[in-house]
Order: structure tokens, then C-alpha cells, then sequence
């Protein structure tokens, strides 16, 4: 018989890569040089991360085990949970090892003691008591727990305490030893902060977790039980879900249904104290029906991403101070952006410039009596959004506003479907997601009276690496250009025409579509750097964005390096392109992490001296490449593609916050003897001086 040759590529699993990216998130805490409570914010971070990780990915090879499916997909699933639970319970030592030995000494250090023990200090104990009668015991449900018995639910990602009880007294029809009665609470947690603030003494600030108020007083919890042991617990439930293919009146009714049932999902992380005691841990398991892949051992405190609400009650200057969002130069000098953009594109970068350019573009041309109508895309706003203010005001004055709400963004179902209700109620008409694709593309259009005949459609355009939100802007890094170029207008009003369920009448000739022309047209591009190479020229592509997982764009990748191409990619999250191997041997990989999350997606071709750059919302996943709505715009301005490939070369040269990645997924520093860069203050710096040239 044949002997199987082994598989010439290889790739990371993509969810082992995840958590090495969440890794490096971690290692921001370990920063010595950035402030505590920045580094705390890192913790945190981390901590939310996980939540969702298990919320969402790991949720899946849990359905692969109760299924009726394939042995070896079983396998496998049962395979990469292990895996999963391993690196997971390795971060997570090293996640209180930080938080232990180097975060609460620092804070001491800044006369600030976070309290772990419920042992209360003599001078704290009439305040706790009477914090604890008055603010925390009216909203406490304790239960005792008993198998079987529906009101002893656990809901997901909450923090509960579980107790054993001795009974003070024995009863009469009670034969042999007294047993453990065991009960179980939840942490009020939208009734009183997860921190509490105790008085101070002696120049020292005094901060104790909730959890441990509640501890400190159980006995008047439990009058007539002898208090045993309080351990804390949480469960993780599946928060994934697809929807068929439904027509446009019930989709959003029907996402909505699934996204609510999300707090009864299936168990996907049982998070519990390490000390708590085998014996308790399997009542618990048997109780609640919890299998053993579903276990994880934790720390005494659980839901750690609440460390982002830490107060602070020094007067020291303990967090990270982000310098002021730069000024546009082209919109500093003439009031009207709509002017501008007649002349000229303009590209911004946020957060290092301010994201209320954007919302006076929209409000401008919410007012402007030669704009007819708006159309834009809606994937995640903030609350409150002065983006969907504009547009609701747009409409009030009379102009024709379309806005595609893609309900289908994961944990912002809510927050779009009622900003969706407030935009219809408002006269706005509103498109919900299409079936069977997510649309992921950051547009707006603005079109305007056409005083040409042969030009029917003018007006503007605004294109995006991120979201219309205005709160991320201002920690996520994007990129943002506003145009009124017509060959860039049409191809936006054809691809909003396809949106509105019409179909296309031409192809795509500037933008990439994802569902049209971005798949073929990448390796086109990468076909070109190939044959260059094998001609004598020069090869060359950098490609940055979120995510690389793809395999037939990794499989690409690999051939355009075994032909001889120079390839950099700065990938922040997932990258199952396995580097240092003889197929990629030519790739460098580069991970960013720093104060702005790492957002824009930049992809630059050689071309042989004729160099392409797009700017687009997608990354290179299979979802995004394949099953959703993605768009790439080129960047034709020569101004601003130099500064793109400014920007470019500042992150390839970060020796500060910028990490290679190896072949085991381990995040290798990037170290040498050169001036230091990090980049993300490289690259305000360089704004900074653009800023002053154009004055």
C-alpha cells in the first residue's frame, strides 16, 4: 500500500493562536514602565477577552461532543478543548502571579491596599457592617441548593458564592453525624459596585472586593447554621448562534429571540476557586450536571475584567494620559468640509486625530440643501450615537436617509435594534441584515443635485477601516477617508443598489467586494509579485490587519515565499500562517500591542515599482472572504500613500511594543540596540509634524 505523503503546509489551530495573541495582552501588565493602573486596564482586558472566547469559540467543540457526528471530529473536538484548557490554566497562573506579586505591591507602593481576605481590620469593622445591613444584604437570594430543583439556575457570567452550612441544632428526625448543608447566592452585581471603598488611615486608601463583604458576614446570612467554607463560582454559556435564512420582516425578531436565550445556553467554562475542596466541587458537578471539560480551576476572584472599574481614590497620576486628538489640516482651513472634498480626498487616522470631523461631515450634509439623501452601513455604534443623531436630524430636514443594520453583530444585536426602532421612528428607512451573510463594509453615502446630465449620481463618500462609533474611535486605530471621487461614488451607490436587493449591473472595477471581485482580485495580486520575482524584479507585499486564517490566502502566502516574495505582515489576533518553516521562510510576522487597539487593515502590492494600497474592513478569514459583505478601497491621492507607507515602516521598525511570532505561537519581543520606536507614539509624532508642515 502507498505510504499517505504528509501535507506540504502546515497552520496554527486557529483558536490556539487566539489565545496567544490574548497572551500578549496579558504581558501589557507585566510593563514596568507603564503606569499600575494602565496595567491593571490590561488584566482586565484580558479577562473580558476570555469571557468571550469561551462564550463564542469554545461553545463549538462543546456542540461537537453532543452531537450525533463523526468519531473523529469527537475526537478532535475533545483534542483542542484540552489544549484549550491547558494554555488557558497556564495564562491564568500567570495572570495571578501578576496580579499578586507585582500589581497589589505597586499599588501599596501608591498607599493603596486592595484587600484579599475577608478579615476585616479592626478600624473598618462598623463601616463594613453597616455597608453590608444597608446597601448589599436587601438584595441578596440565598438558596439552598438541592439536585433537580429549577430555581437554583445558574445564570451566565455571573459571580456566585457557594456555602457550607452545619445546622447549629440537631433535629430529631436527624440519624448519625450532622451533614453539610450546601448553599449557593449571587453577587447583586447591578445593585452595588464589584469595589468598595473603605475609610482611610494613616495616608492609606483601603479598597475590599464585594465578594468579600458578603464573606465577612455570613453568619447573620445564615442565623442557625455554623458557617463552613464560601467559594466562588461562574459559568460560561454558549452565546453563539446562526439564523437561516429568513426574509427581511423577521429576521430582526428572530435574532433578537436567540440573542435573549443566550443566558440559558449550554455550560461552555465552569470557572471555580482552586481551593475549593474535591468533595465540594463534585456535589457541585453532580448538582448542576457539569462535565469534566468544562472545568476550569481559577483564582478566589472571579469576572476580573471588573478591574477596569477599580477607582482610584489618590490624587496621583496613576493611569496613561493619551495626548489630544491631532487636528485635520485640510478642514482647518475652510469651514465647509462639503467644500473640501470637492477639491481633494482626505484620509484620517483615528484616535491620533479627532473623530468629530466625521460627525460634521454627516451633520453638513444633514443640512446642506443640494444633499438628497444618505445611505450608510451600521455595524456597531455606540450608545446614544451622535453618528444616528445626524442622521435622524438628515431626515427631519427633509432628505431621503437608508440605513443598513446588520443585527447579525455579535453583542450589539440590542444596541443596533434599537437604534434601528429610533432611526424608522424618525423617517428613516431601515434594511436588516440579508440572509445567509453578515455585511461587515464601514461606508456612507451622500449623494447631491447633479446640475450635469451625463453625471447623474454626485456627491460624497466616506470609506472605513472601523465603525461609525464614536467612542471607539477613540481607542481603536482606523483609518477613514472621505472622497467625492465619481469613479469611487458609482461603485458605492452600485454596491448600496445590491444592499437594497437589486442586482448588480456591473463589475466592480475600483472596490473589492467580498461575494464579487476581492477573493480573485488578492490573487491576482499576489500572482503579479510571484511573476515579478521569477522575471529578476522585486517582490514585495505588507499586509496588516486583525486576522490571517484563511488557508487558501495562507496557502498564497506560502507559495508567493517559496518563489522568492518578501512578505510582512502585522497580524494583531489570530495567524495560522505558521512562520519559519522552508515554505516561509521569506515571511515576517509582527504583533502590536499598545495603549490603541490595532484596528486598520492595510494591504500593499510592489506591483514592480507601480505599488497598489487598499484600505478595507476586512481581514482574512474565511467569514470575511466568504460569507459576509467586505469592502477594499484604493488610495489614489500620492500624499497620502506616502504617508501609509510612513505609517507602515513605523510599525516594522517597533522595538518597544512590537513582538514576532515564532513557530511555537510564543510572542518573541522585538529587541535590538537601535533608537527605540513604539510605534503607536512613532506615529502620533510623525501626524504631529504632518499637521505643523501643512499650516
Amino acid at each position: 500500500m502507498e505510504k499517505l505523503k504528509k501535507p506540504k503546509y502546515k497552520y496554527f489551530k486557529r483558536d490556539i493562536s487566539w489565545l496567544s495573541f490574548n497572551y500578549r495582552v496579558l504581558l501589557e501588565a507585566k510593563d514596568k514602565s507603564l503606569p499600575v493602573y494602565e496595567r491593571i486596564k490590561f488584566l482586565a482586558i484580558y479577562s473580558s477577552n476570555l469571557e468571550e472566547f469561551y462564550k463564542v469559540r469554545v461553545s463549538g467543540y462543546h456542540s461537537s461532543l453532543v452531537q450525533d457526528i463523526k468519531e473523529e471530529s469527537v475526537e478532535e473536538a475533545l483534542k483542542t478543548l484540552s489544549e484549550i484548557n491547558a494554555e488557558v490554566t497556564h495564562q491564568e497562573e500567570e495572570y495571578y502571579r501578576i496580579f499578586n506579586d507585582e500589581i497589589l505591591p505597586e499599588l501599596r507602593e501608591n498607599k493603596i491596599i486592595l484587600s484579599l481576605s475577608d478579615e476585616v481590620l479592626p478600624f473598618h469593622r462598623d463601616f463594613v457592617k453597616k455597608y453590608f445591613n444597608e446597601e448589599v444584604f436587601p438584595y441578596l437570594t440565598p438558596m439552598i441548593i438541592q439536585k433537580d430543583y429549577i430555581h437554583s439556575f445558574i445564570l451566565d457570567a455571573r459571580i456566585y458564592q457557594v456555602i457550607s452550612l452545619l445546622p447549629l441544632k440537631k433535629r430529631k428526625t436527624d440519624i448519625g453525624p450532622m451533614q453539610y448543608t450546601y448553599a449557593i447566592m449571587k453577587i447583586p452585581y447591578t445593585k452595588i459596585p464589584r469595589f468598595i471603598e473603605l475609610p482611610s488611615k494613616d495616608g492609606f486608601h483601603y479598597i475590599m472586593f464585594i465578594d468579600d463583604i458578603i464573606r465577612a458576614n455570613l453568619p447573620s446570612i445564615f442565623p442557625g447554621y455554623k458557617v463552613g467554607e464560601c467559594f466562588s463560582l461562574k459559568i460560561s454559556r454558549d452565546a453563539d448562534f446562526s439564523v437561516e435564512d429568513e426574509d427581511q420582516k423577521n429576521i430582526a425578531e428572530k435574532i433578537l429571540k436567540k440573542v435573549r436565550s443566550r443566558k440559558i445556553g449550554a455550560v461552555t467554562r465552569f470557572q471555580y476557586d482552586m481551593a475549593m475542596p474535591d468533595y465540594f466541587l463534585e456535589y457541585l458537578c453532580d448538582t448542576y450536571e457539569i462535565e469534566d471539560e468544562e472545568l476550569l480551576a481559577s483564582g478566589r476572584y472571579l469576572n476580573l475584567a471588573d478591574l477596569m472599574e477599580l477607582p482610584n481614590p489618590t490624587d496621583k497620576k496613576l493611569t496613561a494620559k493619551q495626548p489630544e486628538p491631532l487636528p485635520v489640516p485640510e478642514f482647518e482651513k475652510n469651514s465647509s468640509l462639503l467644500r473640501v472634498l470637492r477639491k481633494q480626498d482626505v484620509l484620517m487616522y483615528f484616535p491620533y486625530q479627532s473623530f468629530d470631523y466625521l460627525l460634521r461631515f454627516l451633520m453638513q450634509a444633514a443640512f446642506d440643501p443640494k444633499v438628497l439623501e444618505i445611505k450608510v452601513t451600521q455595524y456597531r455604534v455606540a450608545e446614544n450615537s451622535a453618528v444616528i443623531n445626524s442622521l435622524i436630524s438628515a431626515a427631519k430636514n427633509g432628505k431621503k436617509v437608508t440605513v443598513f443594520v446588520e443585527m447579525k453583530a455579535r453583542f450589539d444585536e440590542e444596541n443596533n435594534y434599537l437604534t434601528a426602532e429610533a432611526m424608522h421612528q424618525a423617517g428613516i428607512k431601515i434594511i436588516y441584515s440579508l440572509p445567509g451573510l453578515k455585511v461587515h463594509a464601514k461606508l456612507a453615502f451622500v449623494r447631491k443635485r447633479s446640475k450635469e446630465p451625463e453625471v447623474p449620481i454626485k456627491g460624497y463618500a466616506y470609506l472605513s477601516t472601523g465603525n461609525f462609533n464614536e467612542k471607539t474611535a477613540r481607542i481603536y486605530s482606523d483609518m477613514g477617508l472621505l472622497t467625492s471621487n465619481q469613479v469611487v461614488i458609482d461603485e458605492i451607490n452600485e454596491l448600496f443598489q445590491i444592499l437594497e436587493g437589486n442586482p448588480p449591473t456591473r463589475p466592480f472595477q475600483h472596490l473589492l467586494v467580498a461575494q464579487f471581485n476581492m477573493v480573485p482580485a488578492l490573487l491576482e495580486m499576489i500572482d503579479k509579485e510571484i511573476a515579478h520575482v521569477k522575471n529578476g524584479n522585486k517582490g514585495r507585499i505588507i499586509l496588516k490587519m486583525n486576522s490571517l486564517e484563511d488557508k487558501g490566502m495562507i496557502d498564497k502566502l506560502y507559495q508567493a515565499s517559496e518563489a522568492g516574495v518578501e512578505i510582512d505582515l502585522i497580524i494583531r489576533g489570530i495567524c495560522c500562517l505558521v512562520p519559519n518553516q522552508p515554505y516561509s521562510k521569506n515571511i515576517k510576522i509582527t504583533r502590536i500591542v499598545d495603549s490603541y487597539l490595532e484596528h486598520s487593515r492595510i494591504w500593499y502590492f510592489y506591483n514592480n515599482g507601480n505599488p497598489t494600497y487598499h484600505l478595507t474592513s476586512a481581514d482574512w478569514m474565511s467569514r470575511n472572504l466568504h460569507r459576509r459583505i467586505e469592502t477594499a478601497f484604493p488610495i489614489y491621492s500620492e500624499k497620502h500613500r506616502k504617508q501609509i507607507m510612513d505609517i507602515l515602516t513605523i510599525q516594522l521598525k517597533d522595538n518597544v511594543k512590537a513582538c514576532t511570532i515564532d513557530e511555537n505561537l510564543k510572542n518573541i519581543y522585538k529587541t535590538n540596540n537601535k533608537p527605540k520606536v513604539r510605534a503607536q507614539k512613532a506615529t502620533y509624532e510623525y501626524l504631529k509634524t504632518a499637521t505643523k508642515t501643512e499650516d
